[in-house]
């Protein structure tokens, strides 16, 4: 009976995952064709057209012909690190989705330390490039591998300290605890140069355009991944799109009220999705309208410009706080221990 029991706890639990991964999984193969829609609007010549309706289905196709295609391994390469690396890139990414709560009591997990979860696995992510770029024992993939860990540290670091604004005015590190806390004003109303500061960091940490220097085609040749194809070259992909979509979310949901509208008319998940897909298409637009960055003046960006910025508002944010008494229940920062 015991291993019955056990045995069914499994099932659901299996699909409880599948019901997170699934909508994950489709979310990024429309995202890619809206992008390539998205960019065709805006270049004014075809998009995909041709497979399926007005191409929606090209995701599908590009799928397909990928994996049906021959996985190539360098001679001289690491084999076990070359396979593993798309593997850790794919199942960080996805494995950061299980305390994302897109509604009330949506999330797969929620814990208490939720955000410090999100930034550790954030952290982790540079492992899989960095594993890619050595394993492939090619120069143009090491170069990209590199660029890449300087390129997520610098950035990383900026994006700590303005999340550390965000917990000190919802006064928690659980993320569901932090939409609750902007049922009346969102976020973004009193700390708009906070969350300018953190879209352009998210473009930065996601290689996104104009800071896609890891995988610059132009110097080299698609940068960490370019000895990978087929299947390996898919979980790249899967893994960065997905991490776009989830930095999306984690816009709308620390800044713009996650599942809350305005003055509370309206809440849920449809409510989440919206905001997110805005956010989306920013991503997008910002790979169609600005020119990529030089890396000097990506790194001079981040260490420079951005880290000194959000080191200030973070100091500005905790003593506007202190000085209103406006410190949330549970933070106690008096500095006489009474």
């Amino acid at each position: 009976m015991s291993y019955l029991l056990n045995t069914l706890s499994g099932v659901g639990i299996l699909l409880h995952i599948l019901l997170l991964l699934v909508p994950i999984l489709i979310g990024v193969a429309f995202f890619t064709v809206t992008e390539r829609q998205i960019l065709s609007a805006v270049q004014r010549r075809q998009g995909p057209n041709a497979v399926g309706i007005s191409g929606l289905l090209q995701a599908l196709a590009d799928a397909a012909k990928l994996l049906v295609k021959e996985t190539i391994i360098p001679a001289s390469s690491n084999k076990l690190l070359f396979l593993g690396a798309p593997l850790v890139t794919f199942v960080l990414a996805l494995t950061s989705w299980s305390v994302i709560p897109i509604a009330p009591h949506g999330a797969y997990s929620d814990p208490s330390l939720g955000m410090l979860f999100l930034l550790a696995l954030s952290s982790f992510a540079v492992y899989g490039v960095l594993i890619a770029g050595w394993a492939s024992n090619s120069k143009y993939a090491f170069r990209g591998g590199l660029r890449s860990a300087a390129q997520i540290v610098s950035y990383e670091v900026s994006i700590g300290f303005l999340l550390v604004s965000v917990v000190l005015c919802g006064g928690s590190l659980n993320i569901t605890k932090i939409v609750l806390a902007q049922k009346d004003v969102w976020m973004a109303t009193p700390l708009i140069p906070v969350i300018l500061l953190f879209f352009v960091s998210l473009l930065a940490e996601t290689n996104r355009h104009p800071f896609d220097l890891p995988e610059a085609e132009a110097e080299l040749v698609s940068g960490y991944n370019v000895e990978y194809s087929a299947a390996g070259f898919v979980l790249f992909f899967i893994g960065e799109y997905a991490n776009i979509i989830l930095m999306s979310v984690l816009i709308s949901i620390l800044f713009f009220g996650g599942w809350f509208c305005p003055r509370g008319i309206f809440s849920g998940a449809f409510i989440t999705a919206l905001k997110t897909l805005v956010f989306m298409i920013r991503f997008i637009l910002a790979r169609a309208a600005y020119p990529r960055f030089r890396y000097d003046q990506l790194i001079r960006l981040g260490w420079k410009v951005f880290l000194p910025r959000s080191i200030g508002l973070l100091f500005g944010v905790a003593i506007l706080l202190y000085g209103m008494n406006g410190f949330p229940h549970g933070l106690n920062f008096n500095i006489y221990g009474y």
